[in-house]
Order: C-alpha cells, then sequence, then structure tokens
C-alpha cells in the first residue's frame, strides 16, 4: 500500500491491499471469506430500567474489541464506533465517552471535542470533524488503553453528547447526550507469532492505534465495510545515517534494505499467492490498479484458530512457496519488494479472520520476543523525502515478549 500518512484511497479510506487473486505463475487455494464480525449487542433494557427516548444519532461498533498487550505497557482496546445522523440538519458531536458498564459506568476513555475531531471522519471525507450532516455516517476511532492491572470490562457503552441548532422539544433539546452501540468486549486472544524480518532497525511506520493510513482503511467491499488493516504494519529499515535511502530515491537499489528475507510468522498451509506484478517506482503513486493488484506479489498464510497471516508488496519473482505447502516458522518464503499500490520499499504485514486480504476483519497479534530499540517523533514521511528519523531523545532499549509493536517503533528482530 502506499505507506505515506495522508494519502487517502477507495471513497471511505486508503484501500491499501488486495484481495486473494491469481497470477500467472500461481493459483490461490479455493477460499472463501468470512462474513463480518458481528460486534456482541448488549441485551436491550427492559421498559421497567429506562424510557424510551428519541435519539438524532444511532450507531453500531463495526468489530467487537479484541484486547491486545503493547509496548507501551498498557492494554489496548482498538475499534470503531459508526454513527449515522438520522435528521434533516447538522448534528455536531461535543464529547464521546467510552464507559465500562459493568464497572459501575467507570469512563475509560474521554474525547472532548477538540480531541474528538483529530479522530473523527465523515464517510468518504478524510477531513476531521464533529460535524455530521443530515443523514451522513461518520467513524469514531476508539483506543481505550487500560493499565495491566485493571480488570478488563465485559461490556462498553458510549456516551455521545451533541448540539443541534433546529431542536424539537419534547422529542430532543438542543443538546444531550444518548448512549449508543453498547458492545461486549471479545474474549479471543491475539494470536502469537514471530516477526516476519529479522535484525535491526526495523520501523513500525503505519500501524496501531494512532490515526494512521491502515487504521483509518475502511474498505467497502462486497456491500459491507471491513477494516482488515486494523493493526497493519509497513516495515521500512533505517540505515546507520538514520535514512531509508542513499542515493537516487526512484531506483529501488537506494533503499538497502529491498530485497530483505520475508520469513514465516508461524507454522501453517499456503492459502494463495500471487506473484508476477511488476517493481513499482519509488515515490511515485502507482495508477491503474485492480483490486487484486493493490497488494502487490503477496502470501497469505493460514495460521489456525480463525488467523490468516498477509505478507504483502513482495519482490517480483522471489515467492518460494505455493498453495498447499506447509511452512515452518522463521521459512524465507520470498523477499521484500515495491510492487502493487507502494510508493517505496517496504513490507506490509497483518493478521486478518478470513484469506481475502481486503474482506475480511483486522486482528490483533502478539510477538513472542524482540526489542524495541527506540521510536521516532514523526510519522514517516520526512524519511520518503530523503530526510533522517528524529528518535525519541533517552530512550532505553528493552527486550519484549508476547506484545504488539506500536506505530513510530523501531525493533530488532533475531536472525532465524
Amino acid at each position: 500500500m502506499q505507506i505515506r500518512s495522508t494519502l487517502a484511497g477507495l471513497s471511505v479510506a486508503a484501500l491499501l491491499c488486495a484481495s486473494c487473486a491469481s497470477s500467472p505463475e500461481t493459483t490461490p487455494a479455493a477460499t472463501s471469506a468470512a462474513p463480518p464480525p458481528v460486534a456482541t449487542p448488549v441485551p436491550a433494557p427492559s421498559a421497567a430500567d429506562s424510557p424510551s427516548v428519541a435519539t438524532p444519532l444511532v450507531g453500531r461498533v463495526l468489530a467487537a474489541p479484541i484486547p491486545v498487550p503493547a509496548t507501551d505497557g498498557k492494554i489496548h482496546l482498538a475499534y470503531e464506533l459508526m454513527v449515522t445522523n438520522t435528521l434533516a440538519q447538522d448534528v455536531t458531536l461535543t464529547s464521546v465517552e467510552v464507559r465500562a458498564d459493568d464497572h459501575d459506568g467507570d469512563a475509560l476513555l474521554t474525547l472532548p471535542r477538540q480531541r474528538l475531531q483529530y479522530w473523527t471522519r465523515v464517510l468518504g471525507n478524510p477531513t476531521p470533524t464533529t460535524v455530521i450532516g443530515a443523514a451522513q455516517t461518520a467513524t469514531v476511532w476508539l483506543d481505550v488503553a487500560l493499565p495491566p492491572t485493571d480488570p478488563l470490562p465485559r461490556q462498553l457503552i458510549h456516551a455521545v453528547s451533541i448540539t443541534v441548532p433546529d431542536p424539537m422539544p419534547p422529542l430532543f433539546p438542543g443538546a444531550m447526550t444518548e448512549e449508543v452501540a453498547p458492545v461486549t468486549v471479545s474474549t479471543r486472544t491475539p494470536v502469537e507469532i514471530s516477526p516476519p524480518l529479522a535484525g535491526p532497525n526495523w520501523l513500525d511506520g503505519n500501524s496501531c492505534c494512532d490515526m494512521t493510513a491502515h487504521r483509518m482503511a475502511l474498505n467497502p467491499i462486497n456491500g459491507d465495510i471491513w477494516a482488515a488493516e486494523r493493526f497493519a504494519i509497513d516495515y521500512v529499515q533505517l540505515g546507520p545515517d538514520g535514512r531509508l535511502f542513499t542515493g537516487d530515491r526512484a531506483d529501488t537499489g537506494s533503499y538497502p534494505y529491498f530485497g530483505a528475507d520475508i520469513l514465516a510468522v508461524g507454522d501453517g498451509p499456503v492459502v494463495s499467492v500471487l506473484d508476477g506484478l511488476p517493481e513499482q517506482v519509488p515515490g511515485a503513486t502507482p495508477t491503474g490498479l485492480t483490486l487484486g493488484e493493490y497488494g502487490g506479489n503477496h502470501i497469505v498464510q493460514d495460521l489456525g484458530d480463525g488467523n490468516y497471516a498477509f505478507y504483502a508488496h513482495l519482490k517480483t519473482g522471489s515467492v518460494k512457496v505455493k498453495p498447499g505447502d506447509r511452512l515452518t516458522t522463521g521459512q524465507a518464503i520470498a523477499s521484500l519488494g515495491n510492487t502493487g499500490n507502494s510508493d517505496a520499499p517496504h513490507l506490509h504485514f497483518h493478521v486478518m479472520s478470513s484469506p481475502d486480504p481486503l474482506r475480511s476483519d483486522g486482528a490483533p497479534f502478539v510477538f513472542r520476543s524482540y526489542r524495541v530499540d527506540s521510536r521516532t517523533t514523526a510519522d514517516i514521511d520526512p524519511l520518503l523525502d530523503g530526510e533522517p528519523a528524529e528518535l525519541v531523545p533517552g530512550f532505553a532499549p528493552r527486550d519484549e515478549n508476547s506484545t504488539s509493536p506500536l506505530v513510530y517503533d523501531v525493533m530488532t528482530y533475531a536472525d532465524r
């Protein structure tokens, strides 16, 4: 996918990957995408519990959050709240509060309007906003980060405060707070895997849980919205000078990590493969791609228990496996490339709920063992322009076990 954080693509957000597709060289195994996961709603209260009220906004959670431990020492619940304005006038969001319904309504996350704008987009519009027009739907990206010592909530509710310019008393006033989209937190455990690369200075340039292109990629496929890339990582490697390339930016050979070995993250069979697509020119935006070409040359692997690994933008002609092959952890399966919807050499990696890289739900994952060496202080865009990475001063490197990297982590992965 494009790894610049500012780019947006098909309608809702950046269409950054590819659905499983055939190539002249390989044929995918027969697969079918799973239906979108249902965010389990909390049972509605009985009439005796609370009266019925008019709610100008209606909402749903796209998929129930799965708790995942991350490198900041917290447990993250990363998910999307979608709200629709049912009125023929604007609705302005003034705050969103995530409450633990089973913890006496404790507030786990509060987003006042100034912060809420950063996390909110109307479908099809990349501009941050808190104003939802008549009959429009907006997405609020949520990241509830909890101390690991706190008990996990079983259920979440969303208190959304709004104002409207034309109230309709006694149905609804000019300012009110609604409770929408109650959801049960998933009891699934993130799959534990090994890193897909080896060596030092691998930068997580585009992943959870900030407002990255991956996080915002809600893809409209086959009549539904899919967040396949919720936890996806774009990997690039920093050189000794902190840069991604030396020399001609448009030459893939200027990127020392171009051609690095891609390693199987776990044991399991290959589901599908695509190879034979050409390398793109770094620094240029690819055009004319079909849906099946967005991920470039790629491999989909079945990790078991409903988890599938997606390795994308692989080097032309480098794929060493075929559908049906059973992979072992650490096996070299391809080389890092710049194919498909890619503007610089990198590995796109994510775990998903079905074999289709776009038409699936993005699942969290944790790495068994690795080291976090540093963090960058800014997004990846300056690096793509040839600037050196700015690193957090005084960062103390540390070993990590069974955690998920966060965007801007710089890591060392053991040789295998």
